[in-house]
């Protein structure tokens, strides 16, 4: 847990990454400041940088042992996600409070920004620890970046050891940017309430790091430090929403699927598997190891024998020892689901008791007090929306009055017309185990 390197290189991919991870150094860009065929709406891709700095939150909190386990586990999941994207870099390395990843690739940012556990990243350039030469890269980034009747502003920070302070930053950053506008015969303003463009500098103890972009990222924990969780997954708005959200406190998931067969389609199944491989992407370097389990059988044995308005209930019942099963066999430490209370008539507050009466297995809603709204934005954002919209066909086991006020003591009444052990034992017999 104490491991204390600070660095993760990587060897070149290809030639074409080769040649654009040549140094991109600032004085590079110095020598042929005038750019003046520039578009300024292409300016984001003109800008160089040479680096992507990355930020954290409350990895910061944790003791310091823990803290470099974080970091450690946080840099090789950016490494897995740019490798998954294909995107180059040369090295990815940290510093007190901050992860560098050394490339000249603008897209490494956005790619970062989706790493569980990062708050924000941001494309930068490098050069000494000075005023001199933090002025001289704001001011040539200024002259294309700020227009004719822009109002600009230097938002300085330092940490680390300087004969300076941060209003010193800004006051020097601040006259050279004002001066290279004026030379180029414009009419500078500052505003440092709502500046039309802002130049960053962050000075820290062996360089200075100048941006003017940052790029918020998915925050929580680093994707594999609390451990896994089997997710209960049926491929509708809810669970793959549910999963990803445990996913961001760094739970890595273990999916589930309760095949209802025959009575679902096999849409439902595809989609639910879509889902899985979409949320894939959001864990490269950890492949998923899913479960499939025949479910149709139990609900039949539920429909034929149980009084037919208890069907929902003893089907979640049955999903949850199933899903406790691949737990214990895997290891994991908790089940998630889906369930948003009131959200539909089989997630009422006595029907979710009931659920989990004499179950002695920890159970994660942690969508329970969301509303569909949110969830659905939640969606749209993960890249699931579009998936889980896709028609596939109601459950036609539902009955046409489910309970929604259910009594716990006669749910498990139910329960013991079965032999509930055998019906769990035959179903993960016949699971299967799918790797996508």
């Amino acid at each position: 847990m104490t491991d204390n390197s600070n660095e993760i290189e990587v060897k070149p991919k290809a030639d074409t990454h080769s040649s654009r991870e040549s140094k991109n150094k600032p004085e590079d860009y110095i020598e042929n400041p005038d750019n003046s065929g520039s578009d300024p709406s292409s300016l984001r891709s003109e800008v160089p940088s040479n680096v992507v700095i990355v930020r954290y939150g409350e990895l910061a909190l944790k003791s310091t042992g823990v803290r470099n386990w974080y970091e450690k586990i946080l840099m090789k999941n950016i490494a897995a996600m740019l490798d998954s994207r294909d995107i180059p870099y040369s090295q990815i390395r940290r510093e007190w409070g901050r992860i560098f990843i050394d490339t000249t690739d603008f897209h490494v940012a956005e790619a970062a920004a989706d790493v569980f556990g990062i708050v924000s990243t941001s494309p930068a350039l490098t050069t000494e620890p000075t005023l001199e030469s933090a002025a001289i890269v704001c001011a040539t980034l200024a002259k294309d970046l700020v227009l004719e009747g822009e109002s600009f502003a230097v938002r300085a920070r330092r940490s680390g050891n300087h004969p300076f302070s941060s209003v010193d930053i800004g006051r020097t950053c601040g006259d050279a940017v004002w001066s290279a506008l004026e030379n180029k015969g414009k009419h500078p303003r500052v505003d440092l309430s709502s500046p039309d463009k802002e130049i960053f500098v962050e000075m820290r103890q062996n360089f200075a790091y100048i941006y003017l972009e940052t790029f918020n990222g998915v925050g929580g924990l680093p994707l594999g430090t609390q451990g896994s969780m089997v997710i209960l997954m049926s491929g509708g708005l809810d669970s793959p929403v549910a999963a990803w959200l445990m996913m961001k406190r760094g739970v890595m998931i273990i999916p589930v699927y309760c095949n209802t067969s025959p009575y679902a389609e096999n849409a439902a199944r595809e989609r639910a598997f879509e889902c899985i491989r979409q949320l894939q992407k959001w864990a490269p370097g950890h492949q998923f190891t899913t479960y499939e389990i025949p479910h149709g059988p139990n609900l039949k044995a539920f429909i034929d024998i149980c009084k037919r308005k208890n069907t929902c209930l003893l089907c979640k019942r049955m999903m949850y020892r199933e899903a406790y099963e691949v737990m214990k066999k895997e290891g994991a430490s908790g089940i998630i689901t889906g369930s948003s209370l009131g959200q539909v008539a089989s997630q009422t507050a006595a029907n979710m008791y009931a659920e989990i009466y004499q179950l002695a297995i920890p159970i994660y809603h942690p969508l329970i007090a969301f509303d569909k709204t949110e969830i659905i934005d939640i969606a749209r954002k993960i890249g699931t929306y579009d998936i889980s919209s896709q028609p596939a066909g109601s459950c036609t086991a539902v009955p046409e009055k489910p309970e929604i006020g259910a009594n716990y003591d006669l749910v498990v009444l139910e329960e013991q017309k079965m032999d509930v052990e055998t019906m769990v034992l035959n179903a993960m017999k016949a699971a299967k185990i799918l790797k996508f």
